[in-house]
């Protein structure tokens, strides 16, 4: 790029981390996008989990709000014994492989619900999969975060974020370990419908840094292009660390806000991320 074309497109608000009911989002893909636009973003992206089926909806409604929209979607991972979520921005949502890969993904939630059942149970919370099921649109795309509102809901907790500090994480209740995709499958998925692979949230991931580096090279062998540097839960010292990774490692880099709903998580809102330091090629120069 230019150095004029560069200063363009880092001030291009971007916002490519959301979801919708598909996974674990509580507003309707089209909703979310018209949302998007509300809130001037420039550049959106509906990235549910291990699922595409909003991805038609929400390019319509971008659409009629004249918002360039990149079809995404956010791939489960299983790497070691840590859960890991990559980031396909810009695939065919409508590639079959890519569909029947990603049912593939999904198809462990069930069994992994009726588990988280379980333990909850036995830490003396009953009927969390029915109160979970109230909360997901979509039963296949059962998660944590079902399981999470109805905690709040319950008054177990005060909001999402304390329950993912008190429950459903390693060694806490409600921790079900899953085997989803392996990092190698994910970047493939996403590479052959099209799309490039983004690591998310990565300060969310409880490893140290040296397994922290070992994730990131792996992921750049795997032919991973870039990292989400820009993200709700990051503080500035995350900020100011992913950027100096991402320069280091040959990233691009990504942003996005990780929205699911209106008042779902404090200070979480659809184009509410700060702008990328001036020295990241952001990962969006490929969609404008």
């Amino acid at each position: 790029m230019s150095d004029v074309n560069r200063a363009g497109v880092h001030s291009l608000r971007a916002d490519l981390h959301s979801h919708s009911i598909y996974s674990d989002g509580t507003m309707q893909p089209g909703d979310v996008a018209r949302r998007a636009a509300e809130h001037g973003v420039q550049l959106y992206a509906l990235t549910d989990h291990d699922e595409v089926s909003g991805l038609a909806e929400a390019k319509a409604a971008a659409a009629e709000s004249s918002l360039p929209f990149v079809p995404g979607v956010e791939v489960s991972v299983t790497w070691g014994a840590t859960t890991i979520h990559v980031i396909g921005l810009g695939v065919d949502g409508e590639d079959h492989t890519l569909r029947d890969r990603l049912a593939h993904v999904r198809s462990g939630r069930t069994r992994r619900a009726q588990d988280i059942d379980a333990s909850l149970a036995a830490a003396g919370i009953s009927g969390a999969l029915e109160g979970a099921l109230r909360h997901a649109e979509n039963p296949r795309m059962i998660g944590r975060t079902h399981f999470a509102r109805f905690l709040v809901e319950q008054g177990v907790c005060r909001d999402v974020r304390e329950v993912f500090k008190r429950y459903l994480v390693e060694g806490k209740p409600g921790y079900v370990p899953h085997r989803w995709a392996t990092l190698a499958e994910a970047v493939e998925m996403i590479d052959n419908a099209g799309g490039v692979a983004v690591i998310a949230h990565p300060a969310r991931y409880r490893i140290d840094e040296l397994a922290l580096h070992a994730l990131l090279e792996e992921f750049r062998d795997a032919g991973g292009t870039a990292l989400e540097v820009i993200t709700s839960n990051h503080t500035p010292e995350d900020v100011r660390r992913f950027t100096k990774l991402a320069l280091e490692l040959g990233f691009e880099a990504s942003s996005g806000s990780d929205f699911h709903g209106p008042g779902e998580s404090p200070n979480v809102e659809l184009g509410r991320v700060p702008t990328l330091a001036p020295e990241l090629t952001p990962v969006w120069h490929r969609f404008v």
